[in-house]
């Protein structure tokens, strides 16, 4: 007996809405693999805690993609699994690694302010109030951007700054992952 074809004729979430968190997808899954190429770098430069706060980082926004991901379908489109290219592998300081990631997690706000903006345009209140969390984590997420980098301001380079710094980093990460 022919297995019949399960297929879902009714769709809540708008194509042009669809396109746009399928680009978030791919933004996130990119993050995703920055990060954990940054990580890399750290790790292999001896700064641990900092790397230690990239692999964490990493799989936040794996997390993030997923998210979304699972989103699309519920909600009747079509996920794409995003092909990842171009991810940079080498860094010139740890200072420019934490500057690289301001002005990353600053793009991602502006996106994802770009899709509430779209579902609130288009009436499509559920794919609104599932973003809100996105833009509570995005806030977060540029705060702690912030507060990375104001490091090498407050502390210096010189001496034993970069250790210190990523010391402070680790307290950072420490500080997020419970929550402080």
């Amino acid at each position: 007996m022919k297995q019949k074809e399960i297929v879902t004729l009714q769709r809540s979430l708008l194509p042009d809405t669809e396109g746009l968190l399928n680009q978030q997808v791919e933004m996130e899954g990119k993050s995703s693999a920055y990060y954990l190429s940054m990580a890399s770098w750290c790790h292999m430069m001896g700064y641990a805690n900092a790397a230690k706060y990239l692999y964490t980082h990493a799989d936040e926004e794996r997390m993030h993609m997923m998210k979304i991901f699972q989103y699309i379908n519920e909600a009747g489109g079509h996920a794409i699994q995003p092909e990842i290219t171009g991810v940079r592998h080498n860094f010139n300081s740890l200072r420019e690694v934490f500057e690289l990631i301001l002005e990353h997690e600053i793009k991602v706000t502006k996106s994802i302010n770009s899709i509430v903006d779209h579902a609130f345009s288009v009436k499509d209140f559920a794919t609104f109030s599932f973003m809100q969390w996105y833009v509570t984590e995005q806030r977060e997420e540029e705060t702690m951007s912030r507060r990375a980098l104001e490091l090498f301001e407050i502390i210096g380079v010189e001496g034993v700054g970069l250790w210190t710094i990523d010391q402070e980093l680790g307290k950072l990460h420490a500080a997020a992952a419970t929550g402080e």
